[in-house]
């Protein structure tokens, strides 16, 4: 995920490897769904932006040595382990950046374009690198589209654990955060110029992964929580007890992935 000043879930914590391990094990397989059907294969040239380790690492193996993967972040860290033949590691700021190259057979992005200031252009980046014919597959959360952490709000730890995300919610638009982003993503795509633009949503009810996320997530905006007045630590003990009793039927913020294809 692509990092920018005001970011909250600071990818600098402590706890940024369980984080994006609970986003690989929630997001992968559409993710991996979707790069399939459009056709990733060998010899392709692919952009992986504001890269993670899991999709990086599938891309390589799906364009095998006579293709290439450039993945790029504003912080590489924790590429170091994939930047290796055909994986190419950069920095980069998507939006203020020129492409790394041009030519792609594919470019992705995943929860990386929520957290870029100008959408718009971070997008012309990413079709101008592509080569006619190629395919942009963008997948971002809609938090605005479905706000509640447990949508059967049925007791007082449900109420607890809705009131909580709706502290997150606010923090994440006190920085700036556009939190209708996912649901855009159709329209912006045909707006930068690609055809046969189509999208998709994945939204799990309940599952261990969501309950994981939740958990790290929590952790991380603690401070911020407490600070703004929004939970007392106290709540926030509760909660986190509530969630790892494994008592309440989590959800998270839909994932809208939207494609398509450069003319």
């Amino acid at each position: 995920m692509t990092r920018i000043d005001g970011y909250l879930l600071d990818n600098r914590q402590a706890e940024e490897a369980e984080h994006f391990s609970a986003f690989a094990a929630l997001f992968d397989p559409t993710t991996f769904r979707h790069l399939d059907a459009l056709g990733v294969g060998s010899g392709w040239r692919c952009w992986e932006v504001g890269a993670g380790t899991t999709v990086v690492s599938w891309l390589a193996k799906k364009v095998g040595p006579t293709g290439c993967v450039v993945a790029t972040d504003t912080d590489t860290s924790r590429l170091a382990s994939a930047a290796r033949p055909p994986v190419e590691v950069r920095a980069h700021e998507l939006g203020a950046q020129e492409p790394p190259r041009e030519g792609f057979d594919l470019v992705h992005a995943r929860l990386a374009l929520v957290h870029v200031t100008n959408r718009e252009r971070a997008l012309r980046s990413m079709v101008k690198a592509l080569r006619p014919g190629g395919r942009l597959l963008v997948e971002d959360a809609d938090p605005a589209l479905q706000p509640l952490l447990c949508p059967d709000e049925y007791g007082p730890e449900q109420q607890l654990a809705n009131r909580l995300r709706q502290g997150f919610r606010r923090l994440l638009a006190d920085r700036g955060t556009d939190l209708p982003c996912g649901r855009t993503l159709p329209r912006l795509l045909r707006d930068a110029g690609l055809v046969r633009v189509q999208a998709d949503a994945y939204f799990p009810l309940t599952s261990p992964e969501c309950a994981a996320l939740e958990a790290v997530t929590i952790r991380q905006i603690r401070d911020q929580l407490v600070t703004a007045g929004l939970a007392t630590d106290q709540e926030i003990d509760r909660h986190l007890g509530n969630v790892t009793s494994g008592a309440l039927d989590l959800t998270t913020a839909p994932m809208i992935s939207a494609w398509g294809r450069k003319q």
